[in-house]
């Protein structure tokens, strides 16, 4: 079971189009049931969502999630290749190669007799549908464990905050006139422009958190004009804002509201993600991280969002927890190979040990994680 072999094949499925997602979640259910994992399926939003229950109806119950979608790309970044230690190719990074070895690690703890796993991999975790993900309705319709984690990337460290989501559409009026006469008008697009740079210096984007130097925000979209010789009157933007776990989502949008011509038309806020590094699932996972990497696990915080959030808002305690790499989102998308294999054998090691760590555990005072500043994007 090799999960670099695994990862190549889930890279060359196009997972941002629907017909290239339900081949790559076919082929994700088939290799599965191959190995005698049992498979159940379900649609959501019309596109397919894998699900695999493994282990005892008793005992510690962990979630292992992950997506299979990614963002838009050119053909050629469907065609994996190997560079050194570096398998590039899009979703190497986010999240197909970490999904490979979960997938792995699925297979190589499938007869353990004391943990319940469930396995779970979404399609939509990178949709532009921010309020309704699949993640939300199983969660809704039940979906419990005592602890899960997702398999974003975070260098094989352990995140146990992310920033949250706040999306804001705003909209800048102007005056029009004649393209000709632009000086007797009042352009809505260089305004607008003018209005992100005001929302990038307002107080909230020089304040910092433990595990975070600063918020992030980026203009996102920008529709503006209607006519080629026209000063245009109107200007939207779609502005991007991932705030600190210590900041408030409302207070923000108040300053923004407080700037000259600018309305707000719609917003979508996703809450920050925190877990306590004292949890003993967090801590035991951290152990078996160490144990596998011959390395001290670190707590971090990560700059994007992730379905962890989804878990924790139904009070399951939930980390992000992935492999080695960079350029996700970009042309040069990368995950460590030595890496995917090690990450495999952490989540293995995780489920295996558990249930003796958490005996030991019982009126055992345990360090909590040490924390590294600085977050790791999404």
């Amino acid at each position: 079971m090799d999960e670099r072999v695994l990862a190549e094949r889930l890279i060359t499925y196009d997972t941002s189009t629907s017909d290239g997602l339900r081949a790559a979640v076919g082929f994700v259910k088939g290799w599965l049931e191959a190995r005698d994992v049992p498979v159940t399926g379900r649609e959501f939003g019309g596109l397919p969502v894998v699900l695999a229950d493994i282990g005892p109806a008793t005992g510690p119950c962990v979630i292992l999630h992950g997506h299979i979608d990614v963002v838009p790309a050119h053909a050629e970044q469907f065609v994996p290749r190997i560079e050194g230690d570096r398998l590039i190719g899009r979703g190497a990074y986010d999240m197909k190669g970490g999904l490979a070895a979960m997938m792995c690690a699925v297979h190589d703890i499938a007869t353990n007799g004391r943990v319940r796993v469930r396995f779970i991999c979404v399609p939509d975790e990178e949709s532009e549908n921010v309020e309704h993900r699949c993640t939300d309705a199983l969660v809704q319709e039940g979906l419990r464990a005592d602890f899960a984690i997702t398999g974003e990337p975070t260098e094989l460290q352990i995140g146990v905050q992310a920033k949250g989501v706040l999306a804001v559409r705003v909209e800048v009026g102007g005056t029009a006139a004649h393209g000709s006469t632009p000086w007797l008008g009042d352009n809505a697009i260089l305004k607008a422009c003018d209005v992100f740079r005001r929302i990038e210096t307002l107080r909230f984007s020089r304040e910092s958190s433990e595990l975070f130097d600063r918020p992030s925000i980026n203009i996102a979209r920008i529709i503006g004009g209607d006519a080629f010789n026209k000063v245009p009157d109107r200007c939207t933007m779609d502005i991007d804002i991932r705030y600190l776990p210590n900041q408030d989502a409302g207070e923000i949008l108040a300053d923004i509201r407080a700037l000259d011509d600018v309305q707000i038309v719609k917003t979508f806020q996703r809450a920050p993600a925190r877990v306590s590094r004292s949890n003993p699932y967090v801590r035991a996972l951290r152990d078996a991280v160490g144990a596998s990497l011959d390395d001290e696990a670190l707590a971090i915080g990560r700059d994007g969002a992730s379905d962890a959030i989804s878990f924790l808002e139904a009070g399951i305690p939930a980390v992000e927890f992935g492999p080695i790499g960079g350029g996700h989102h970009g042309p040069e998308e990368w995950v460590s190979i030595d890496s995917l294999a090690r990450y495999r054998c952490a989540l293995r090691d995780f489920v295996v040990m558990l249930p003796d760590w958490l005996a030991r555990q019982d009126g055992v005072n345990r360090p909590a994680l040490r924390a590294v500043e600085g977050g790791l994007s999404a």
